[in-house]
């Protein structure tokens, strides 16, 4: 009983120091949306290009280049669409879609190459997008998925963001999908835990070392991704998003101060890059994963990569996990069966502190309160999922995504 006693106050000193410590990781005030920001008061407007790499994406294509093309930025604007050799028409699509809403001068459609060795299938359509794109001289690039839903204002916000604020790189982690049962059970945890890997607070600090981004929307200046050398830096990446922010934020050398700077900016860090990761409410991602299945791969895919390919990290987060989200269920029905209130009541206040914890993710995806309480049982799956991630890569199926599977490298 000792033991299990002892075990209980190690999991709840951990819960005290990650709400008191970790960078308040749990809120979830940083949103794109809660500033009101208009490009109307900048000096000059920037010239952005959207590069989106689409593969096989013939059914999400129509709704989410329609948002693209009917974004209410009044500056500069296009839309490059590579084409990662689809096979169910979506250059088609695109096509028709451009031409459907009146702006098919503002969509370049490319035709995507093989695929060179060392490269992963989006960044390498990602680089052609961004070939073809120079030619515009643009001040940004827009990098967004397929399967994302713009808000008409999103890109105003973004611009207005990173300008007004002089930051090389702004992204946002878009509303994942969360309407079956098992999305409302799992993808708001997804986030959650993300958020823990990588308080925003934290990734927002020019101060702080921590660097994330949301790859379904990431605003870069092109001044920046010259300054790390391309997209070629992060070619292997399987998380590019938090590959490409990382190298950003550790980005040294002096910054020419961009002319569209609003006087009054922040002055920026010298060797430092400055990056802004938040959450929006209106922006969404259209990708269903409606079954258990479909977000265990989802997971598996890259959870053994987040660890570095490190069995100790893999055995630290099989220790760990349940320690922090098992332990303080366990400890309750144990001291219930044992009538030891000691034990119960500690589990019970452990619960409680990660059920608050949980609840304002759980609030932002308007879930029904009582999948707060049930953030054990989640943390129990995502811990298999993490564990047959490692399984995957170990035979070699590691990284799978659209009909291509990639070896792990040392420069993930």
């Amino acid at each position: 009983m000792d033991t299990v006693l002892g075990l209980m106050l190690l999991s709840l000193t951990i819960w005290l120091g990650l709400l008191c410590f970790w960078g308040q990781f749990w809120r979830t005030d940083q949103q794109l949306e809660v500033e009101t920001l208009y490009t109307t008061s900048l000096q000059s407007l920037p010239v952005v290009c959207a590069i989106v790499p689409a593969r096989n994406e013939a059914e999400l294509i129509p709704t989410s280049l329609r948002s693209l093309l009917l974004q209410d930025y009044p500056g500069s604007f296009n839309v490059f669409l590579v084409d990662d050799r689809s096979t169910d028409r979506t250059a088609n699509f695109a096509e028709g879609v451009a031409h459907a809403v009146g702006k098919p001068q503002q969509l370049h459609i490319i035709s995507g190459v093989s695929l060179p060795s060392g490269w992963s299938g989006k960044l390498w359509a990602v680089e052609q997008g961004i070939k073809s794109a120079s030619k515009f001289a643009p001040d940004y690039f827009l990098l967004t998925d397929a399967d994302i839903e713009h808000d008409p204002g999103n890109l105003r916000r973004l611009v207005a963001k990173a300008v007004q604020e002089d930051l090389d790189m702004v992204s946002v982690m878009v509303r994942l999908r969360c309407e079956s049962f098992w999305e409302k059970f799992l993808i708001p945890a997804f986030v959650f835990f993300f958020q823990k890997l990588y308080p925003f607070r934290w990734v927002n600090n020019p101060n702080n070392p921590t660097a994330a981004a949301a790859g379904g929307s990431i605003l870069i200046a092109r001044e920046a991704l010259e300054r790390i050398g391309g997209i070629q830096v992060i070619r292997q990446a399987l998380i590019d998003d938090c590959a490409l922010a990382q190298a950003v934020k550790k980005s040294g050398g002096a910054r020419e101060t961009r002319k569209i700077t609003m006087p009054h900016a922040p002055c920026p860090m010298p060797n430092q890059g400055r990056i802004w990761l938040g959450s929006s409410t209106l922006t969404r991602s259209l990708r269903p994963y409606d079954s258990l299945a479909t977000i265990w791969d989802m997971v598996a895919r890259t959870a053994y990569t987040q660890l570095n390919y490190s069995p100790l990290l893999l055995l630290g987060t099989l220790v760990g996990m349940p320690l922090i989200y098992l332990a303080p269920p366990i400890c309750v029905i144990l001291g219930a069966v044992w009538s030891n209130w000691a034990i119960a009541l500690t589990g019970i206040l452990g619960w409680l502190l990660m059920t608050f914890a949980y609840y304002p993710t759980i609030r932002f995806y308007k879930c029904s309160p009582w999948f707060a309480l049930s953030l054990p049982a989640i943390a129990f799956l995502y811990t298999l999922m993490t564990l047959d991630s490692a399984l995957r890569h170990w035979q070699g199926r590691g990284g799978a995504w659209k009909g291509r599977v990639y070896p792990s490298s040392d420069n993930l």
